[in-house]
């Protein structure tokens, strides 16, 4: 059997960075190999991802990038089961490397993010199942966006666990990073559904209705008047859940919609992306 020693240990743990134990534990079970002992390593990490598989991820950090021409944006969550963990380095780290990996690839997916190849010629994904198999917990990248346009602003919650990309078109000569940040913010806050009643899917249209009619008729409103009544409770839905129809919250004597257009006449928001951990 071979003899390992503390420079073997430490050689193992920078390869992977795996805790001195586990590098220890594995070197010995492959006889001093180390690619063996890393192939332990990660099949540890896989185990654990297994057997973790269901549990609840609640914790974590979401994370974003803007080019610096302002005209394309990124937006990453790394989710965990435990606030502690979220707050590790190693966890920060990964989060990072995530983040440093969708702006080097411009990955157009959350699948296509997960396989690029980083700098061992492994994809990301085995990273993230290496610090599981070091932490022993359900690590997970829940949220993957990303969008381009005439100029993208991001904004990240204090809390580290919500962020937003907001896409805008017509931005002219306008400096419009302050607006952009308010609309951002806007949409952390204020969780909107679309962006205008365009975007409302008609499935939720329908119920809408429905509920705004089983309200006016239990109110003993007449048969009668129910679709007028409804379709006023649906243009009051549009404005409190379609982004460009909000009062804007830092001045509900405007909606956002006009908030942009007092910024820049026609500026507007041509998408947006909003992630969380949880809520």
């Amino acid at each position: 059997m071979a003899a390992i020693t503390a420079a073997d240990v430490n050689k193992l743990r920078t390869m992977t960075g795996a805790g001195m134990m586990d590098c220890k534990k594995a070197l010995v079970e492959a006889d001093g190999d180390f690619e063996a002992a890393r192939d332990l390593l990660r099949k540890q990490g896989q185990k654990i991802a297994d057997k973790r598989s269901e549990n609840e991820t609640s914790e974590g950090v979401v994370l974003a990038a803007v080019s610096e021409d302002g005209t394309n944006g990124k937006l990453v969550s790394l989710a965990c089961e435990t606030e502690p963990v979220s707050k590790v380095p190693d966890f920060k780290e990964l989060a990072q490397r995530i983040l440093d990996t969708a702006v080097k690839t411009d990955a157009a997916t959350k699948e296509e993010l997960l396989a690029a190849k980083q700098e061992d010629d492994r994809p990301l994904q085995d990273h993230i199942t290496d610090l599981m198999g070091k932490i022993g917990e359900k690590l997970v990248v829940t949220a993957y966006e990303n969008i381009t346009a005439e100029k993208v602003a991001s904004y990240i919650h204090s809390d580290n666990k919500k962020g937003v990309l907001v896409a805008m078109k017509n931005v002219g000569g306008a400096d419009v990073s302050t607006v952009g940040r308010d609309v951002a913010m806007q949409i952390v806050a204020m969780k909107p559904l679309a962006l205008d009643k365009d975007g409302v899917d008609a499935a939720t249209i329908e119920r809408e209705i429905e509920i705004g009619k089983e309200q006016a008729r239990a109110d003993g409103k007449p048969e009668a008047m129910l679709e007028k009544i409804a379709q006023g409770k649906l243009n009051k839905f549009y404005k409190e859940n379609t982004l460009l129809n909000q009062e804007f919250v830092k001045d509900n004597s405007m909606t956002i919609a006009q908030l942009l257009d007092k910024t820049n006449k026609g500026l507007t928001v041509s998408d947006f992306k909003r992630v969380a951990i949880v809520g």
